[in-house]
């Protein structure tokens, strides 16, 4: 990799880095809304980043994406959430869902084993896979919303932060086409499979 990609990654990997701890440290300020709805916003947001499961699934999401390249850099990022909101009506409105914590960590564990094997399958597969994981993943969120929360403002909270991760694994394609870059983005889908199993043994 030329010095030239290595300083354009270090500065997307800093404004994302900043922008992530600014929507975490500040307080938002709406017109309209009162502390209730900010409180619903934050505690959406932060959310993703406050268990290693969801950080790394999303985080993996966007790595996957960049992986697969084509239609499937923009088709994953987007299905992953709009799933998850679906999912998260359920888990909001008290439904019960067996397991779903063995699916979350299972959804890491799978999805870090297709980052390190490389796997590439047609873009439609790959989206019914993320979308099954998202429901999972989105069912957490509406279970564990806050009772002081606003949904709504809770839920677009998630939801920025769930594209700020795809994000952050999307990067990784700048990386290059390299085989030292691919080995890179395979040991880690290595390293993401392996917490996966861990959290698995956890949730049993």
């Amino acid at each position: 990799m030329s010095h030239r990609s290595q300083n354009n990654v270090a500065k997307v990997g800093v404004r994302l880095t900043t922008f992530g701890l600014l929507c975490l440290g500040a307080s938002p300020a709406f017109a309209h809304i009162g502390a209730h709805d900010a409180i619903g916003l934050r505690a959406g947001f932060a959310h993703p980043f406050s268990g290693l499961d969801h950080l790394l699934a999303m985080i993996a999401v966007g790595i996957w994406a960049a992986q697969m390249k084509g239609n499937a850099k923009w088709v994953l990022p987007l299905t992953f959430p709009l799933i998850m909101v679906a999912g998260a009506v359920p888990g909001f409105m008290g439904v019960d869902l067996p397991g779903f914590e063995i699916g979350i960590a299972t959804s890491v564990t799978v999805l870090g084993v297709l980052i390190a094997c490389a796997v590439r399958v047609p873009t439609r597969l790959a989206a019914a896979l993320v979308a099954a994981f998202a429901v999972v993943h989105g069912y957490a969120h509406g279970a564990e919303l806050p009772r002081q929360a606003a949904a709504g403002f809770y839920g677009a909270g998630f939801i920025v932060a769930t594209a700020l991760l795809h994000l952050i694994g999307l990067s990784a394609s700048a990386f290059g086409n390299s085989r030292l870059a691919s080995n890179a983005l395979r040991l880690l889908g290595g390293g993401i499979a392996a917490c996966g199993v861990y959290l698995m043994a956890g949730a049993v």
